[in-house]
């Protein structure tokens, strides 16, 4: 899951980024709201935290411009203002959550996961397919309800396949998905990964669409 952070402090930036890594979040951070504008409307991040003061271009600003251009990755707005008309603006000009800084990073790194589940229409904390089922928080798989270990990549994969299941996504949407800045993408690491995900699954759970992606097909889950 891939998040683009928007904190100007360099402490609270640098913290925010390492934490929600080591909770299995691909971060990249951004300091400023023009850098925030530019980054959350390449549509590439399932959902971004959004701090209100940054330079260049408030957060309010950033957050009612990207609403305006129909851009509805799911924002979480992260802020030491605390007066209840800017949180209700807030709220008003599209954020999908809000929180006050200091945060538990454990919080924070619950809601983003709710505010996910909600965009992709999920109302569980846990998603399945067929006899497959997949605990994002715990970042747990397991087949007929037997565990199953997953590479961190393996698993980022597979969770962004049954939250778009029914839905074909392309290599670049998946490489977008699991990997951050910085980060180097072999030519043919989808590929190896969806082959390992078959082998250690159910070989048909992944179906490939020619020339287009891969889908993961809805079906009904066991009795």
């Amino acid at each position: 899951m891939r998040i683009l952070l928007a904190e100007d402090d360099p402490l609270l930036g640098d913290g925010l980024r390492a934490g929600l890594r080591q909770l299995g979040f691909q971060v990249d951070w951004v300091r400023d709201g023009l850098a925030a504008e530019r980054e959350l409307g390449s549509g590439d991040y399932t959902a971004a935290v959004l701090d209100l003061g940054l330079p260049l271009k408030d957060g309010l600003d950033v957050l009612q411009s990207l609403r305006q251009r129909k851009i509805n990755t799911p924002v979480l707005v992260l802020t030491a203002r605390d007066a209840v008309p800017d949180r209700i603006r807030g709220l008003d000009l599209g954020a999908d959550d809000y929180v006050l800084k200091p945060v538990d990073l454990h919080e924070l790194g619950a809601r983003l996961r709710s505010l996910v589940r909600r965009a992709h229409g999920q109302t569980q904390d846990v998603l399945r397919c067929g006899a497959v089922r997949l605990e994002p928080a715990a970042r747990r798989v397991s087949l007929n309800d037997e565990t199953v270990q997953l590479s961190t990549r393996e698993f980022d994969l597979l969770h962004a396949l049954m939250l778009n299941a029914g839905r074909v996504m392309s290599r670049e949407q998946l490489e977008q998905h699991l990997y951050s800045w910085g980060h180097e993408v072999d030519s043919n690491a989808i590929e190896v990964h969806i082959h390992h995900l078959r082998r250690k699954l159910q070989a048909d759970l992944i179906q490939t669409v020619r020339g287009i992606g891969y889908t993961l097909l809805r079906t009904p889950e066991p009795a």
